[in-house]
């Protein structure tokens, strides 16, 4: 048996170690990696450590650079804060209870996607009770909460194993978010719908008195600025995302733009942006590891072999193998952390047979990040922390409620990805 054989082996049993998750995630990764291009080397003199460990200094790094400086003056300027404000007060105007659930899961998928952790309950402290009020199925609303993390995780720019996809398959940011939050917005909807459907079902009512009081205490809600104003920097943002341009300079010229219309301390400013960008320490090794691993995991053979076994499928249709196995590693692992260890080698091996590396992306990200919720509503900062914000709401059917409209999602995953042909 060769060295590079031992090293796959070796390798393998490394990816295993972290999909149990009962090592440290990161340290297990740079360590198996390591000591599997060690073994391998003793094979060739080909392979510099070196090379590899700088393939993990993607280009990516410099994209969450710039959308961190970003987020740091949108918070500290309160642009952030009147944001949540209006898209709340327009989810009661157009939905009523689900409305504000919705607008309330969408602010913390924002907040998540800019930040690389979202926490639905930053908003459901303040949302939760009022969608009650106003008609809701407590487990309704605690579900639709809790949907969040669906789009900071899918949509964002920081989450560990989607700065890893993104930078394995070299796509970059901007169209694939784009995707993303179209996706969990219709997941999100979907739930909506199917909660107002339940409400007429079952002839819920509303007491008159309590929902005037709560529409008049969230329109008596004053904002720092002007509605076009705060939301000119996200438009500009997202712009750029649609035509091409550089992410971090992006970030840049909005965060200029930010600092410009709120009128802050430019000093000042400069502080926020460099603070937001503290942000980056755990995406930032993420980032570093999953890539050094990912390139060991092509240049020992692994990504090959992985091929060589899964030929059949891969030959016919790549792109719905990888959605397959991103979705049974989302839903074994029930983290999307967790499952990057089974991602990636398969990323690794489809990009060996195919060429299509944006439809590889979005599949691989979109698959495990919602899978990761279907049996229990997600890992820590998910559902778990929204159920004791919603009087009346429990984990386990709040959870089942989540689940006919995440496979809606993964369905229109499914659909899209027979059409994305780059």
């Amino acid at each position: 048996m060769s060295y590079l054989v031992v090293s796959q082996f070796f390798m393998c049993f490394t990816l295993l170690l972290m999909v149990i998750g009962k090592t440290p995630l990161y340290l297990t990764a740079i360590i198996g990696t390591t000591i599997s291009i060690l073994i391998a080397m003793l094979d060739s003199n080909n392979i510099l450590i070196n090379t590899l460990l700088l393939s993990g200094l993607n280009p990516v790094i410099l994209d969450m650079t710039g959308i961190l400086m970003f987020i740091g003056i949108m918070q500290s300027s309160g642009f952030m804060d009147d944001i949540i404000k209006i898209i709340i007060k327009f989810g009661r105007r157009i939905g009523g209870g689900e409305g504000i659930a919705s607008a309330s899961a969408i602010c913390a998928g924002v907040i998540g996607m800019l930040t690389g952790f979202t926490q639905p309950s930053v908003t459901a402290v303040i949302t939760a009770k009022p969608s009650i009020l106003l008609g809701m199925n407590p487990n309704h609303s605690a579900a639709i909460h809790g949907h969040a993390g669906h789009l900071g995780n899918f949509g964002g720019f920081t989450h560990p194993t989607q700065v890893a996809i993104i930078g394995a398959t070299n796509i970059g940011f901007g169209l694939i978010n784009i995707f993303a939050i179209f996706i969990v917005v219709c997941l999100i909807l979907c739930s909506a719908i199917r909660s107002k459907i339940y409400r007429k079902k079952h002839f819920v009512v509303i007491d008159k008195e309590k929902m005037m009081h709560i529409i008049k205490e969230m329109e008596n809600q004053k904002n720092q600025y002007s509605s076009y104003v705060i939301f000119l920097p996200f438009i500009v943002l997202f712009g750029g995302f649609i035509f091409g341009y550089p992410i971090f300079l992006l970030g840049v010229f909005s965060s200029i733009l930010t600092i410009a219309l709120s009128g802050v301390n430019i000093f000042n400013a400069e502080k926020s942006m460099i603070d937001g960008v503290g942000k980056i320490a755990i995406p930032l090794v993420a980032t570093i590891t999953f890539l050094f691993m990912s390139a060991v995991i092509k240049e020992i053979g692994l990504a090959k072999t992985i091929a060589n076994i899964f030929e059949p499928i891969l030959n016919v249709a790549p792109v719905q193998a990888m959605f397959i196995v991103a979705v049974f590693a989302g839903f074994v692992t029930q983290s999307y952390g967790a499952s990057s260890a089974i991602l990636l080698p398969f990323l690794q091996a489809t990009m060996e047979v195919c060429t299509y590396n944006f439809a590889l992306a979005f599949v691989a990200a979109g698959g495990a990040s919602i899978a990761q919720y279907f049996l229990t509503g997600g890992p820590i900062a998910a559902l778990s922390t929204v159920i004791p914000l919603v009087e009346g709401s429990n984990l386990k059917d709040s959870n089942k409620f989540q689940r006919p409209s995440q496979l809606f999602a993964l369905f229109l995953i499914f659909i899209i990805s027979f059409f994305i042909q780059f």
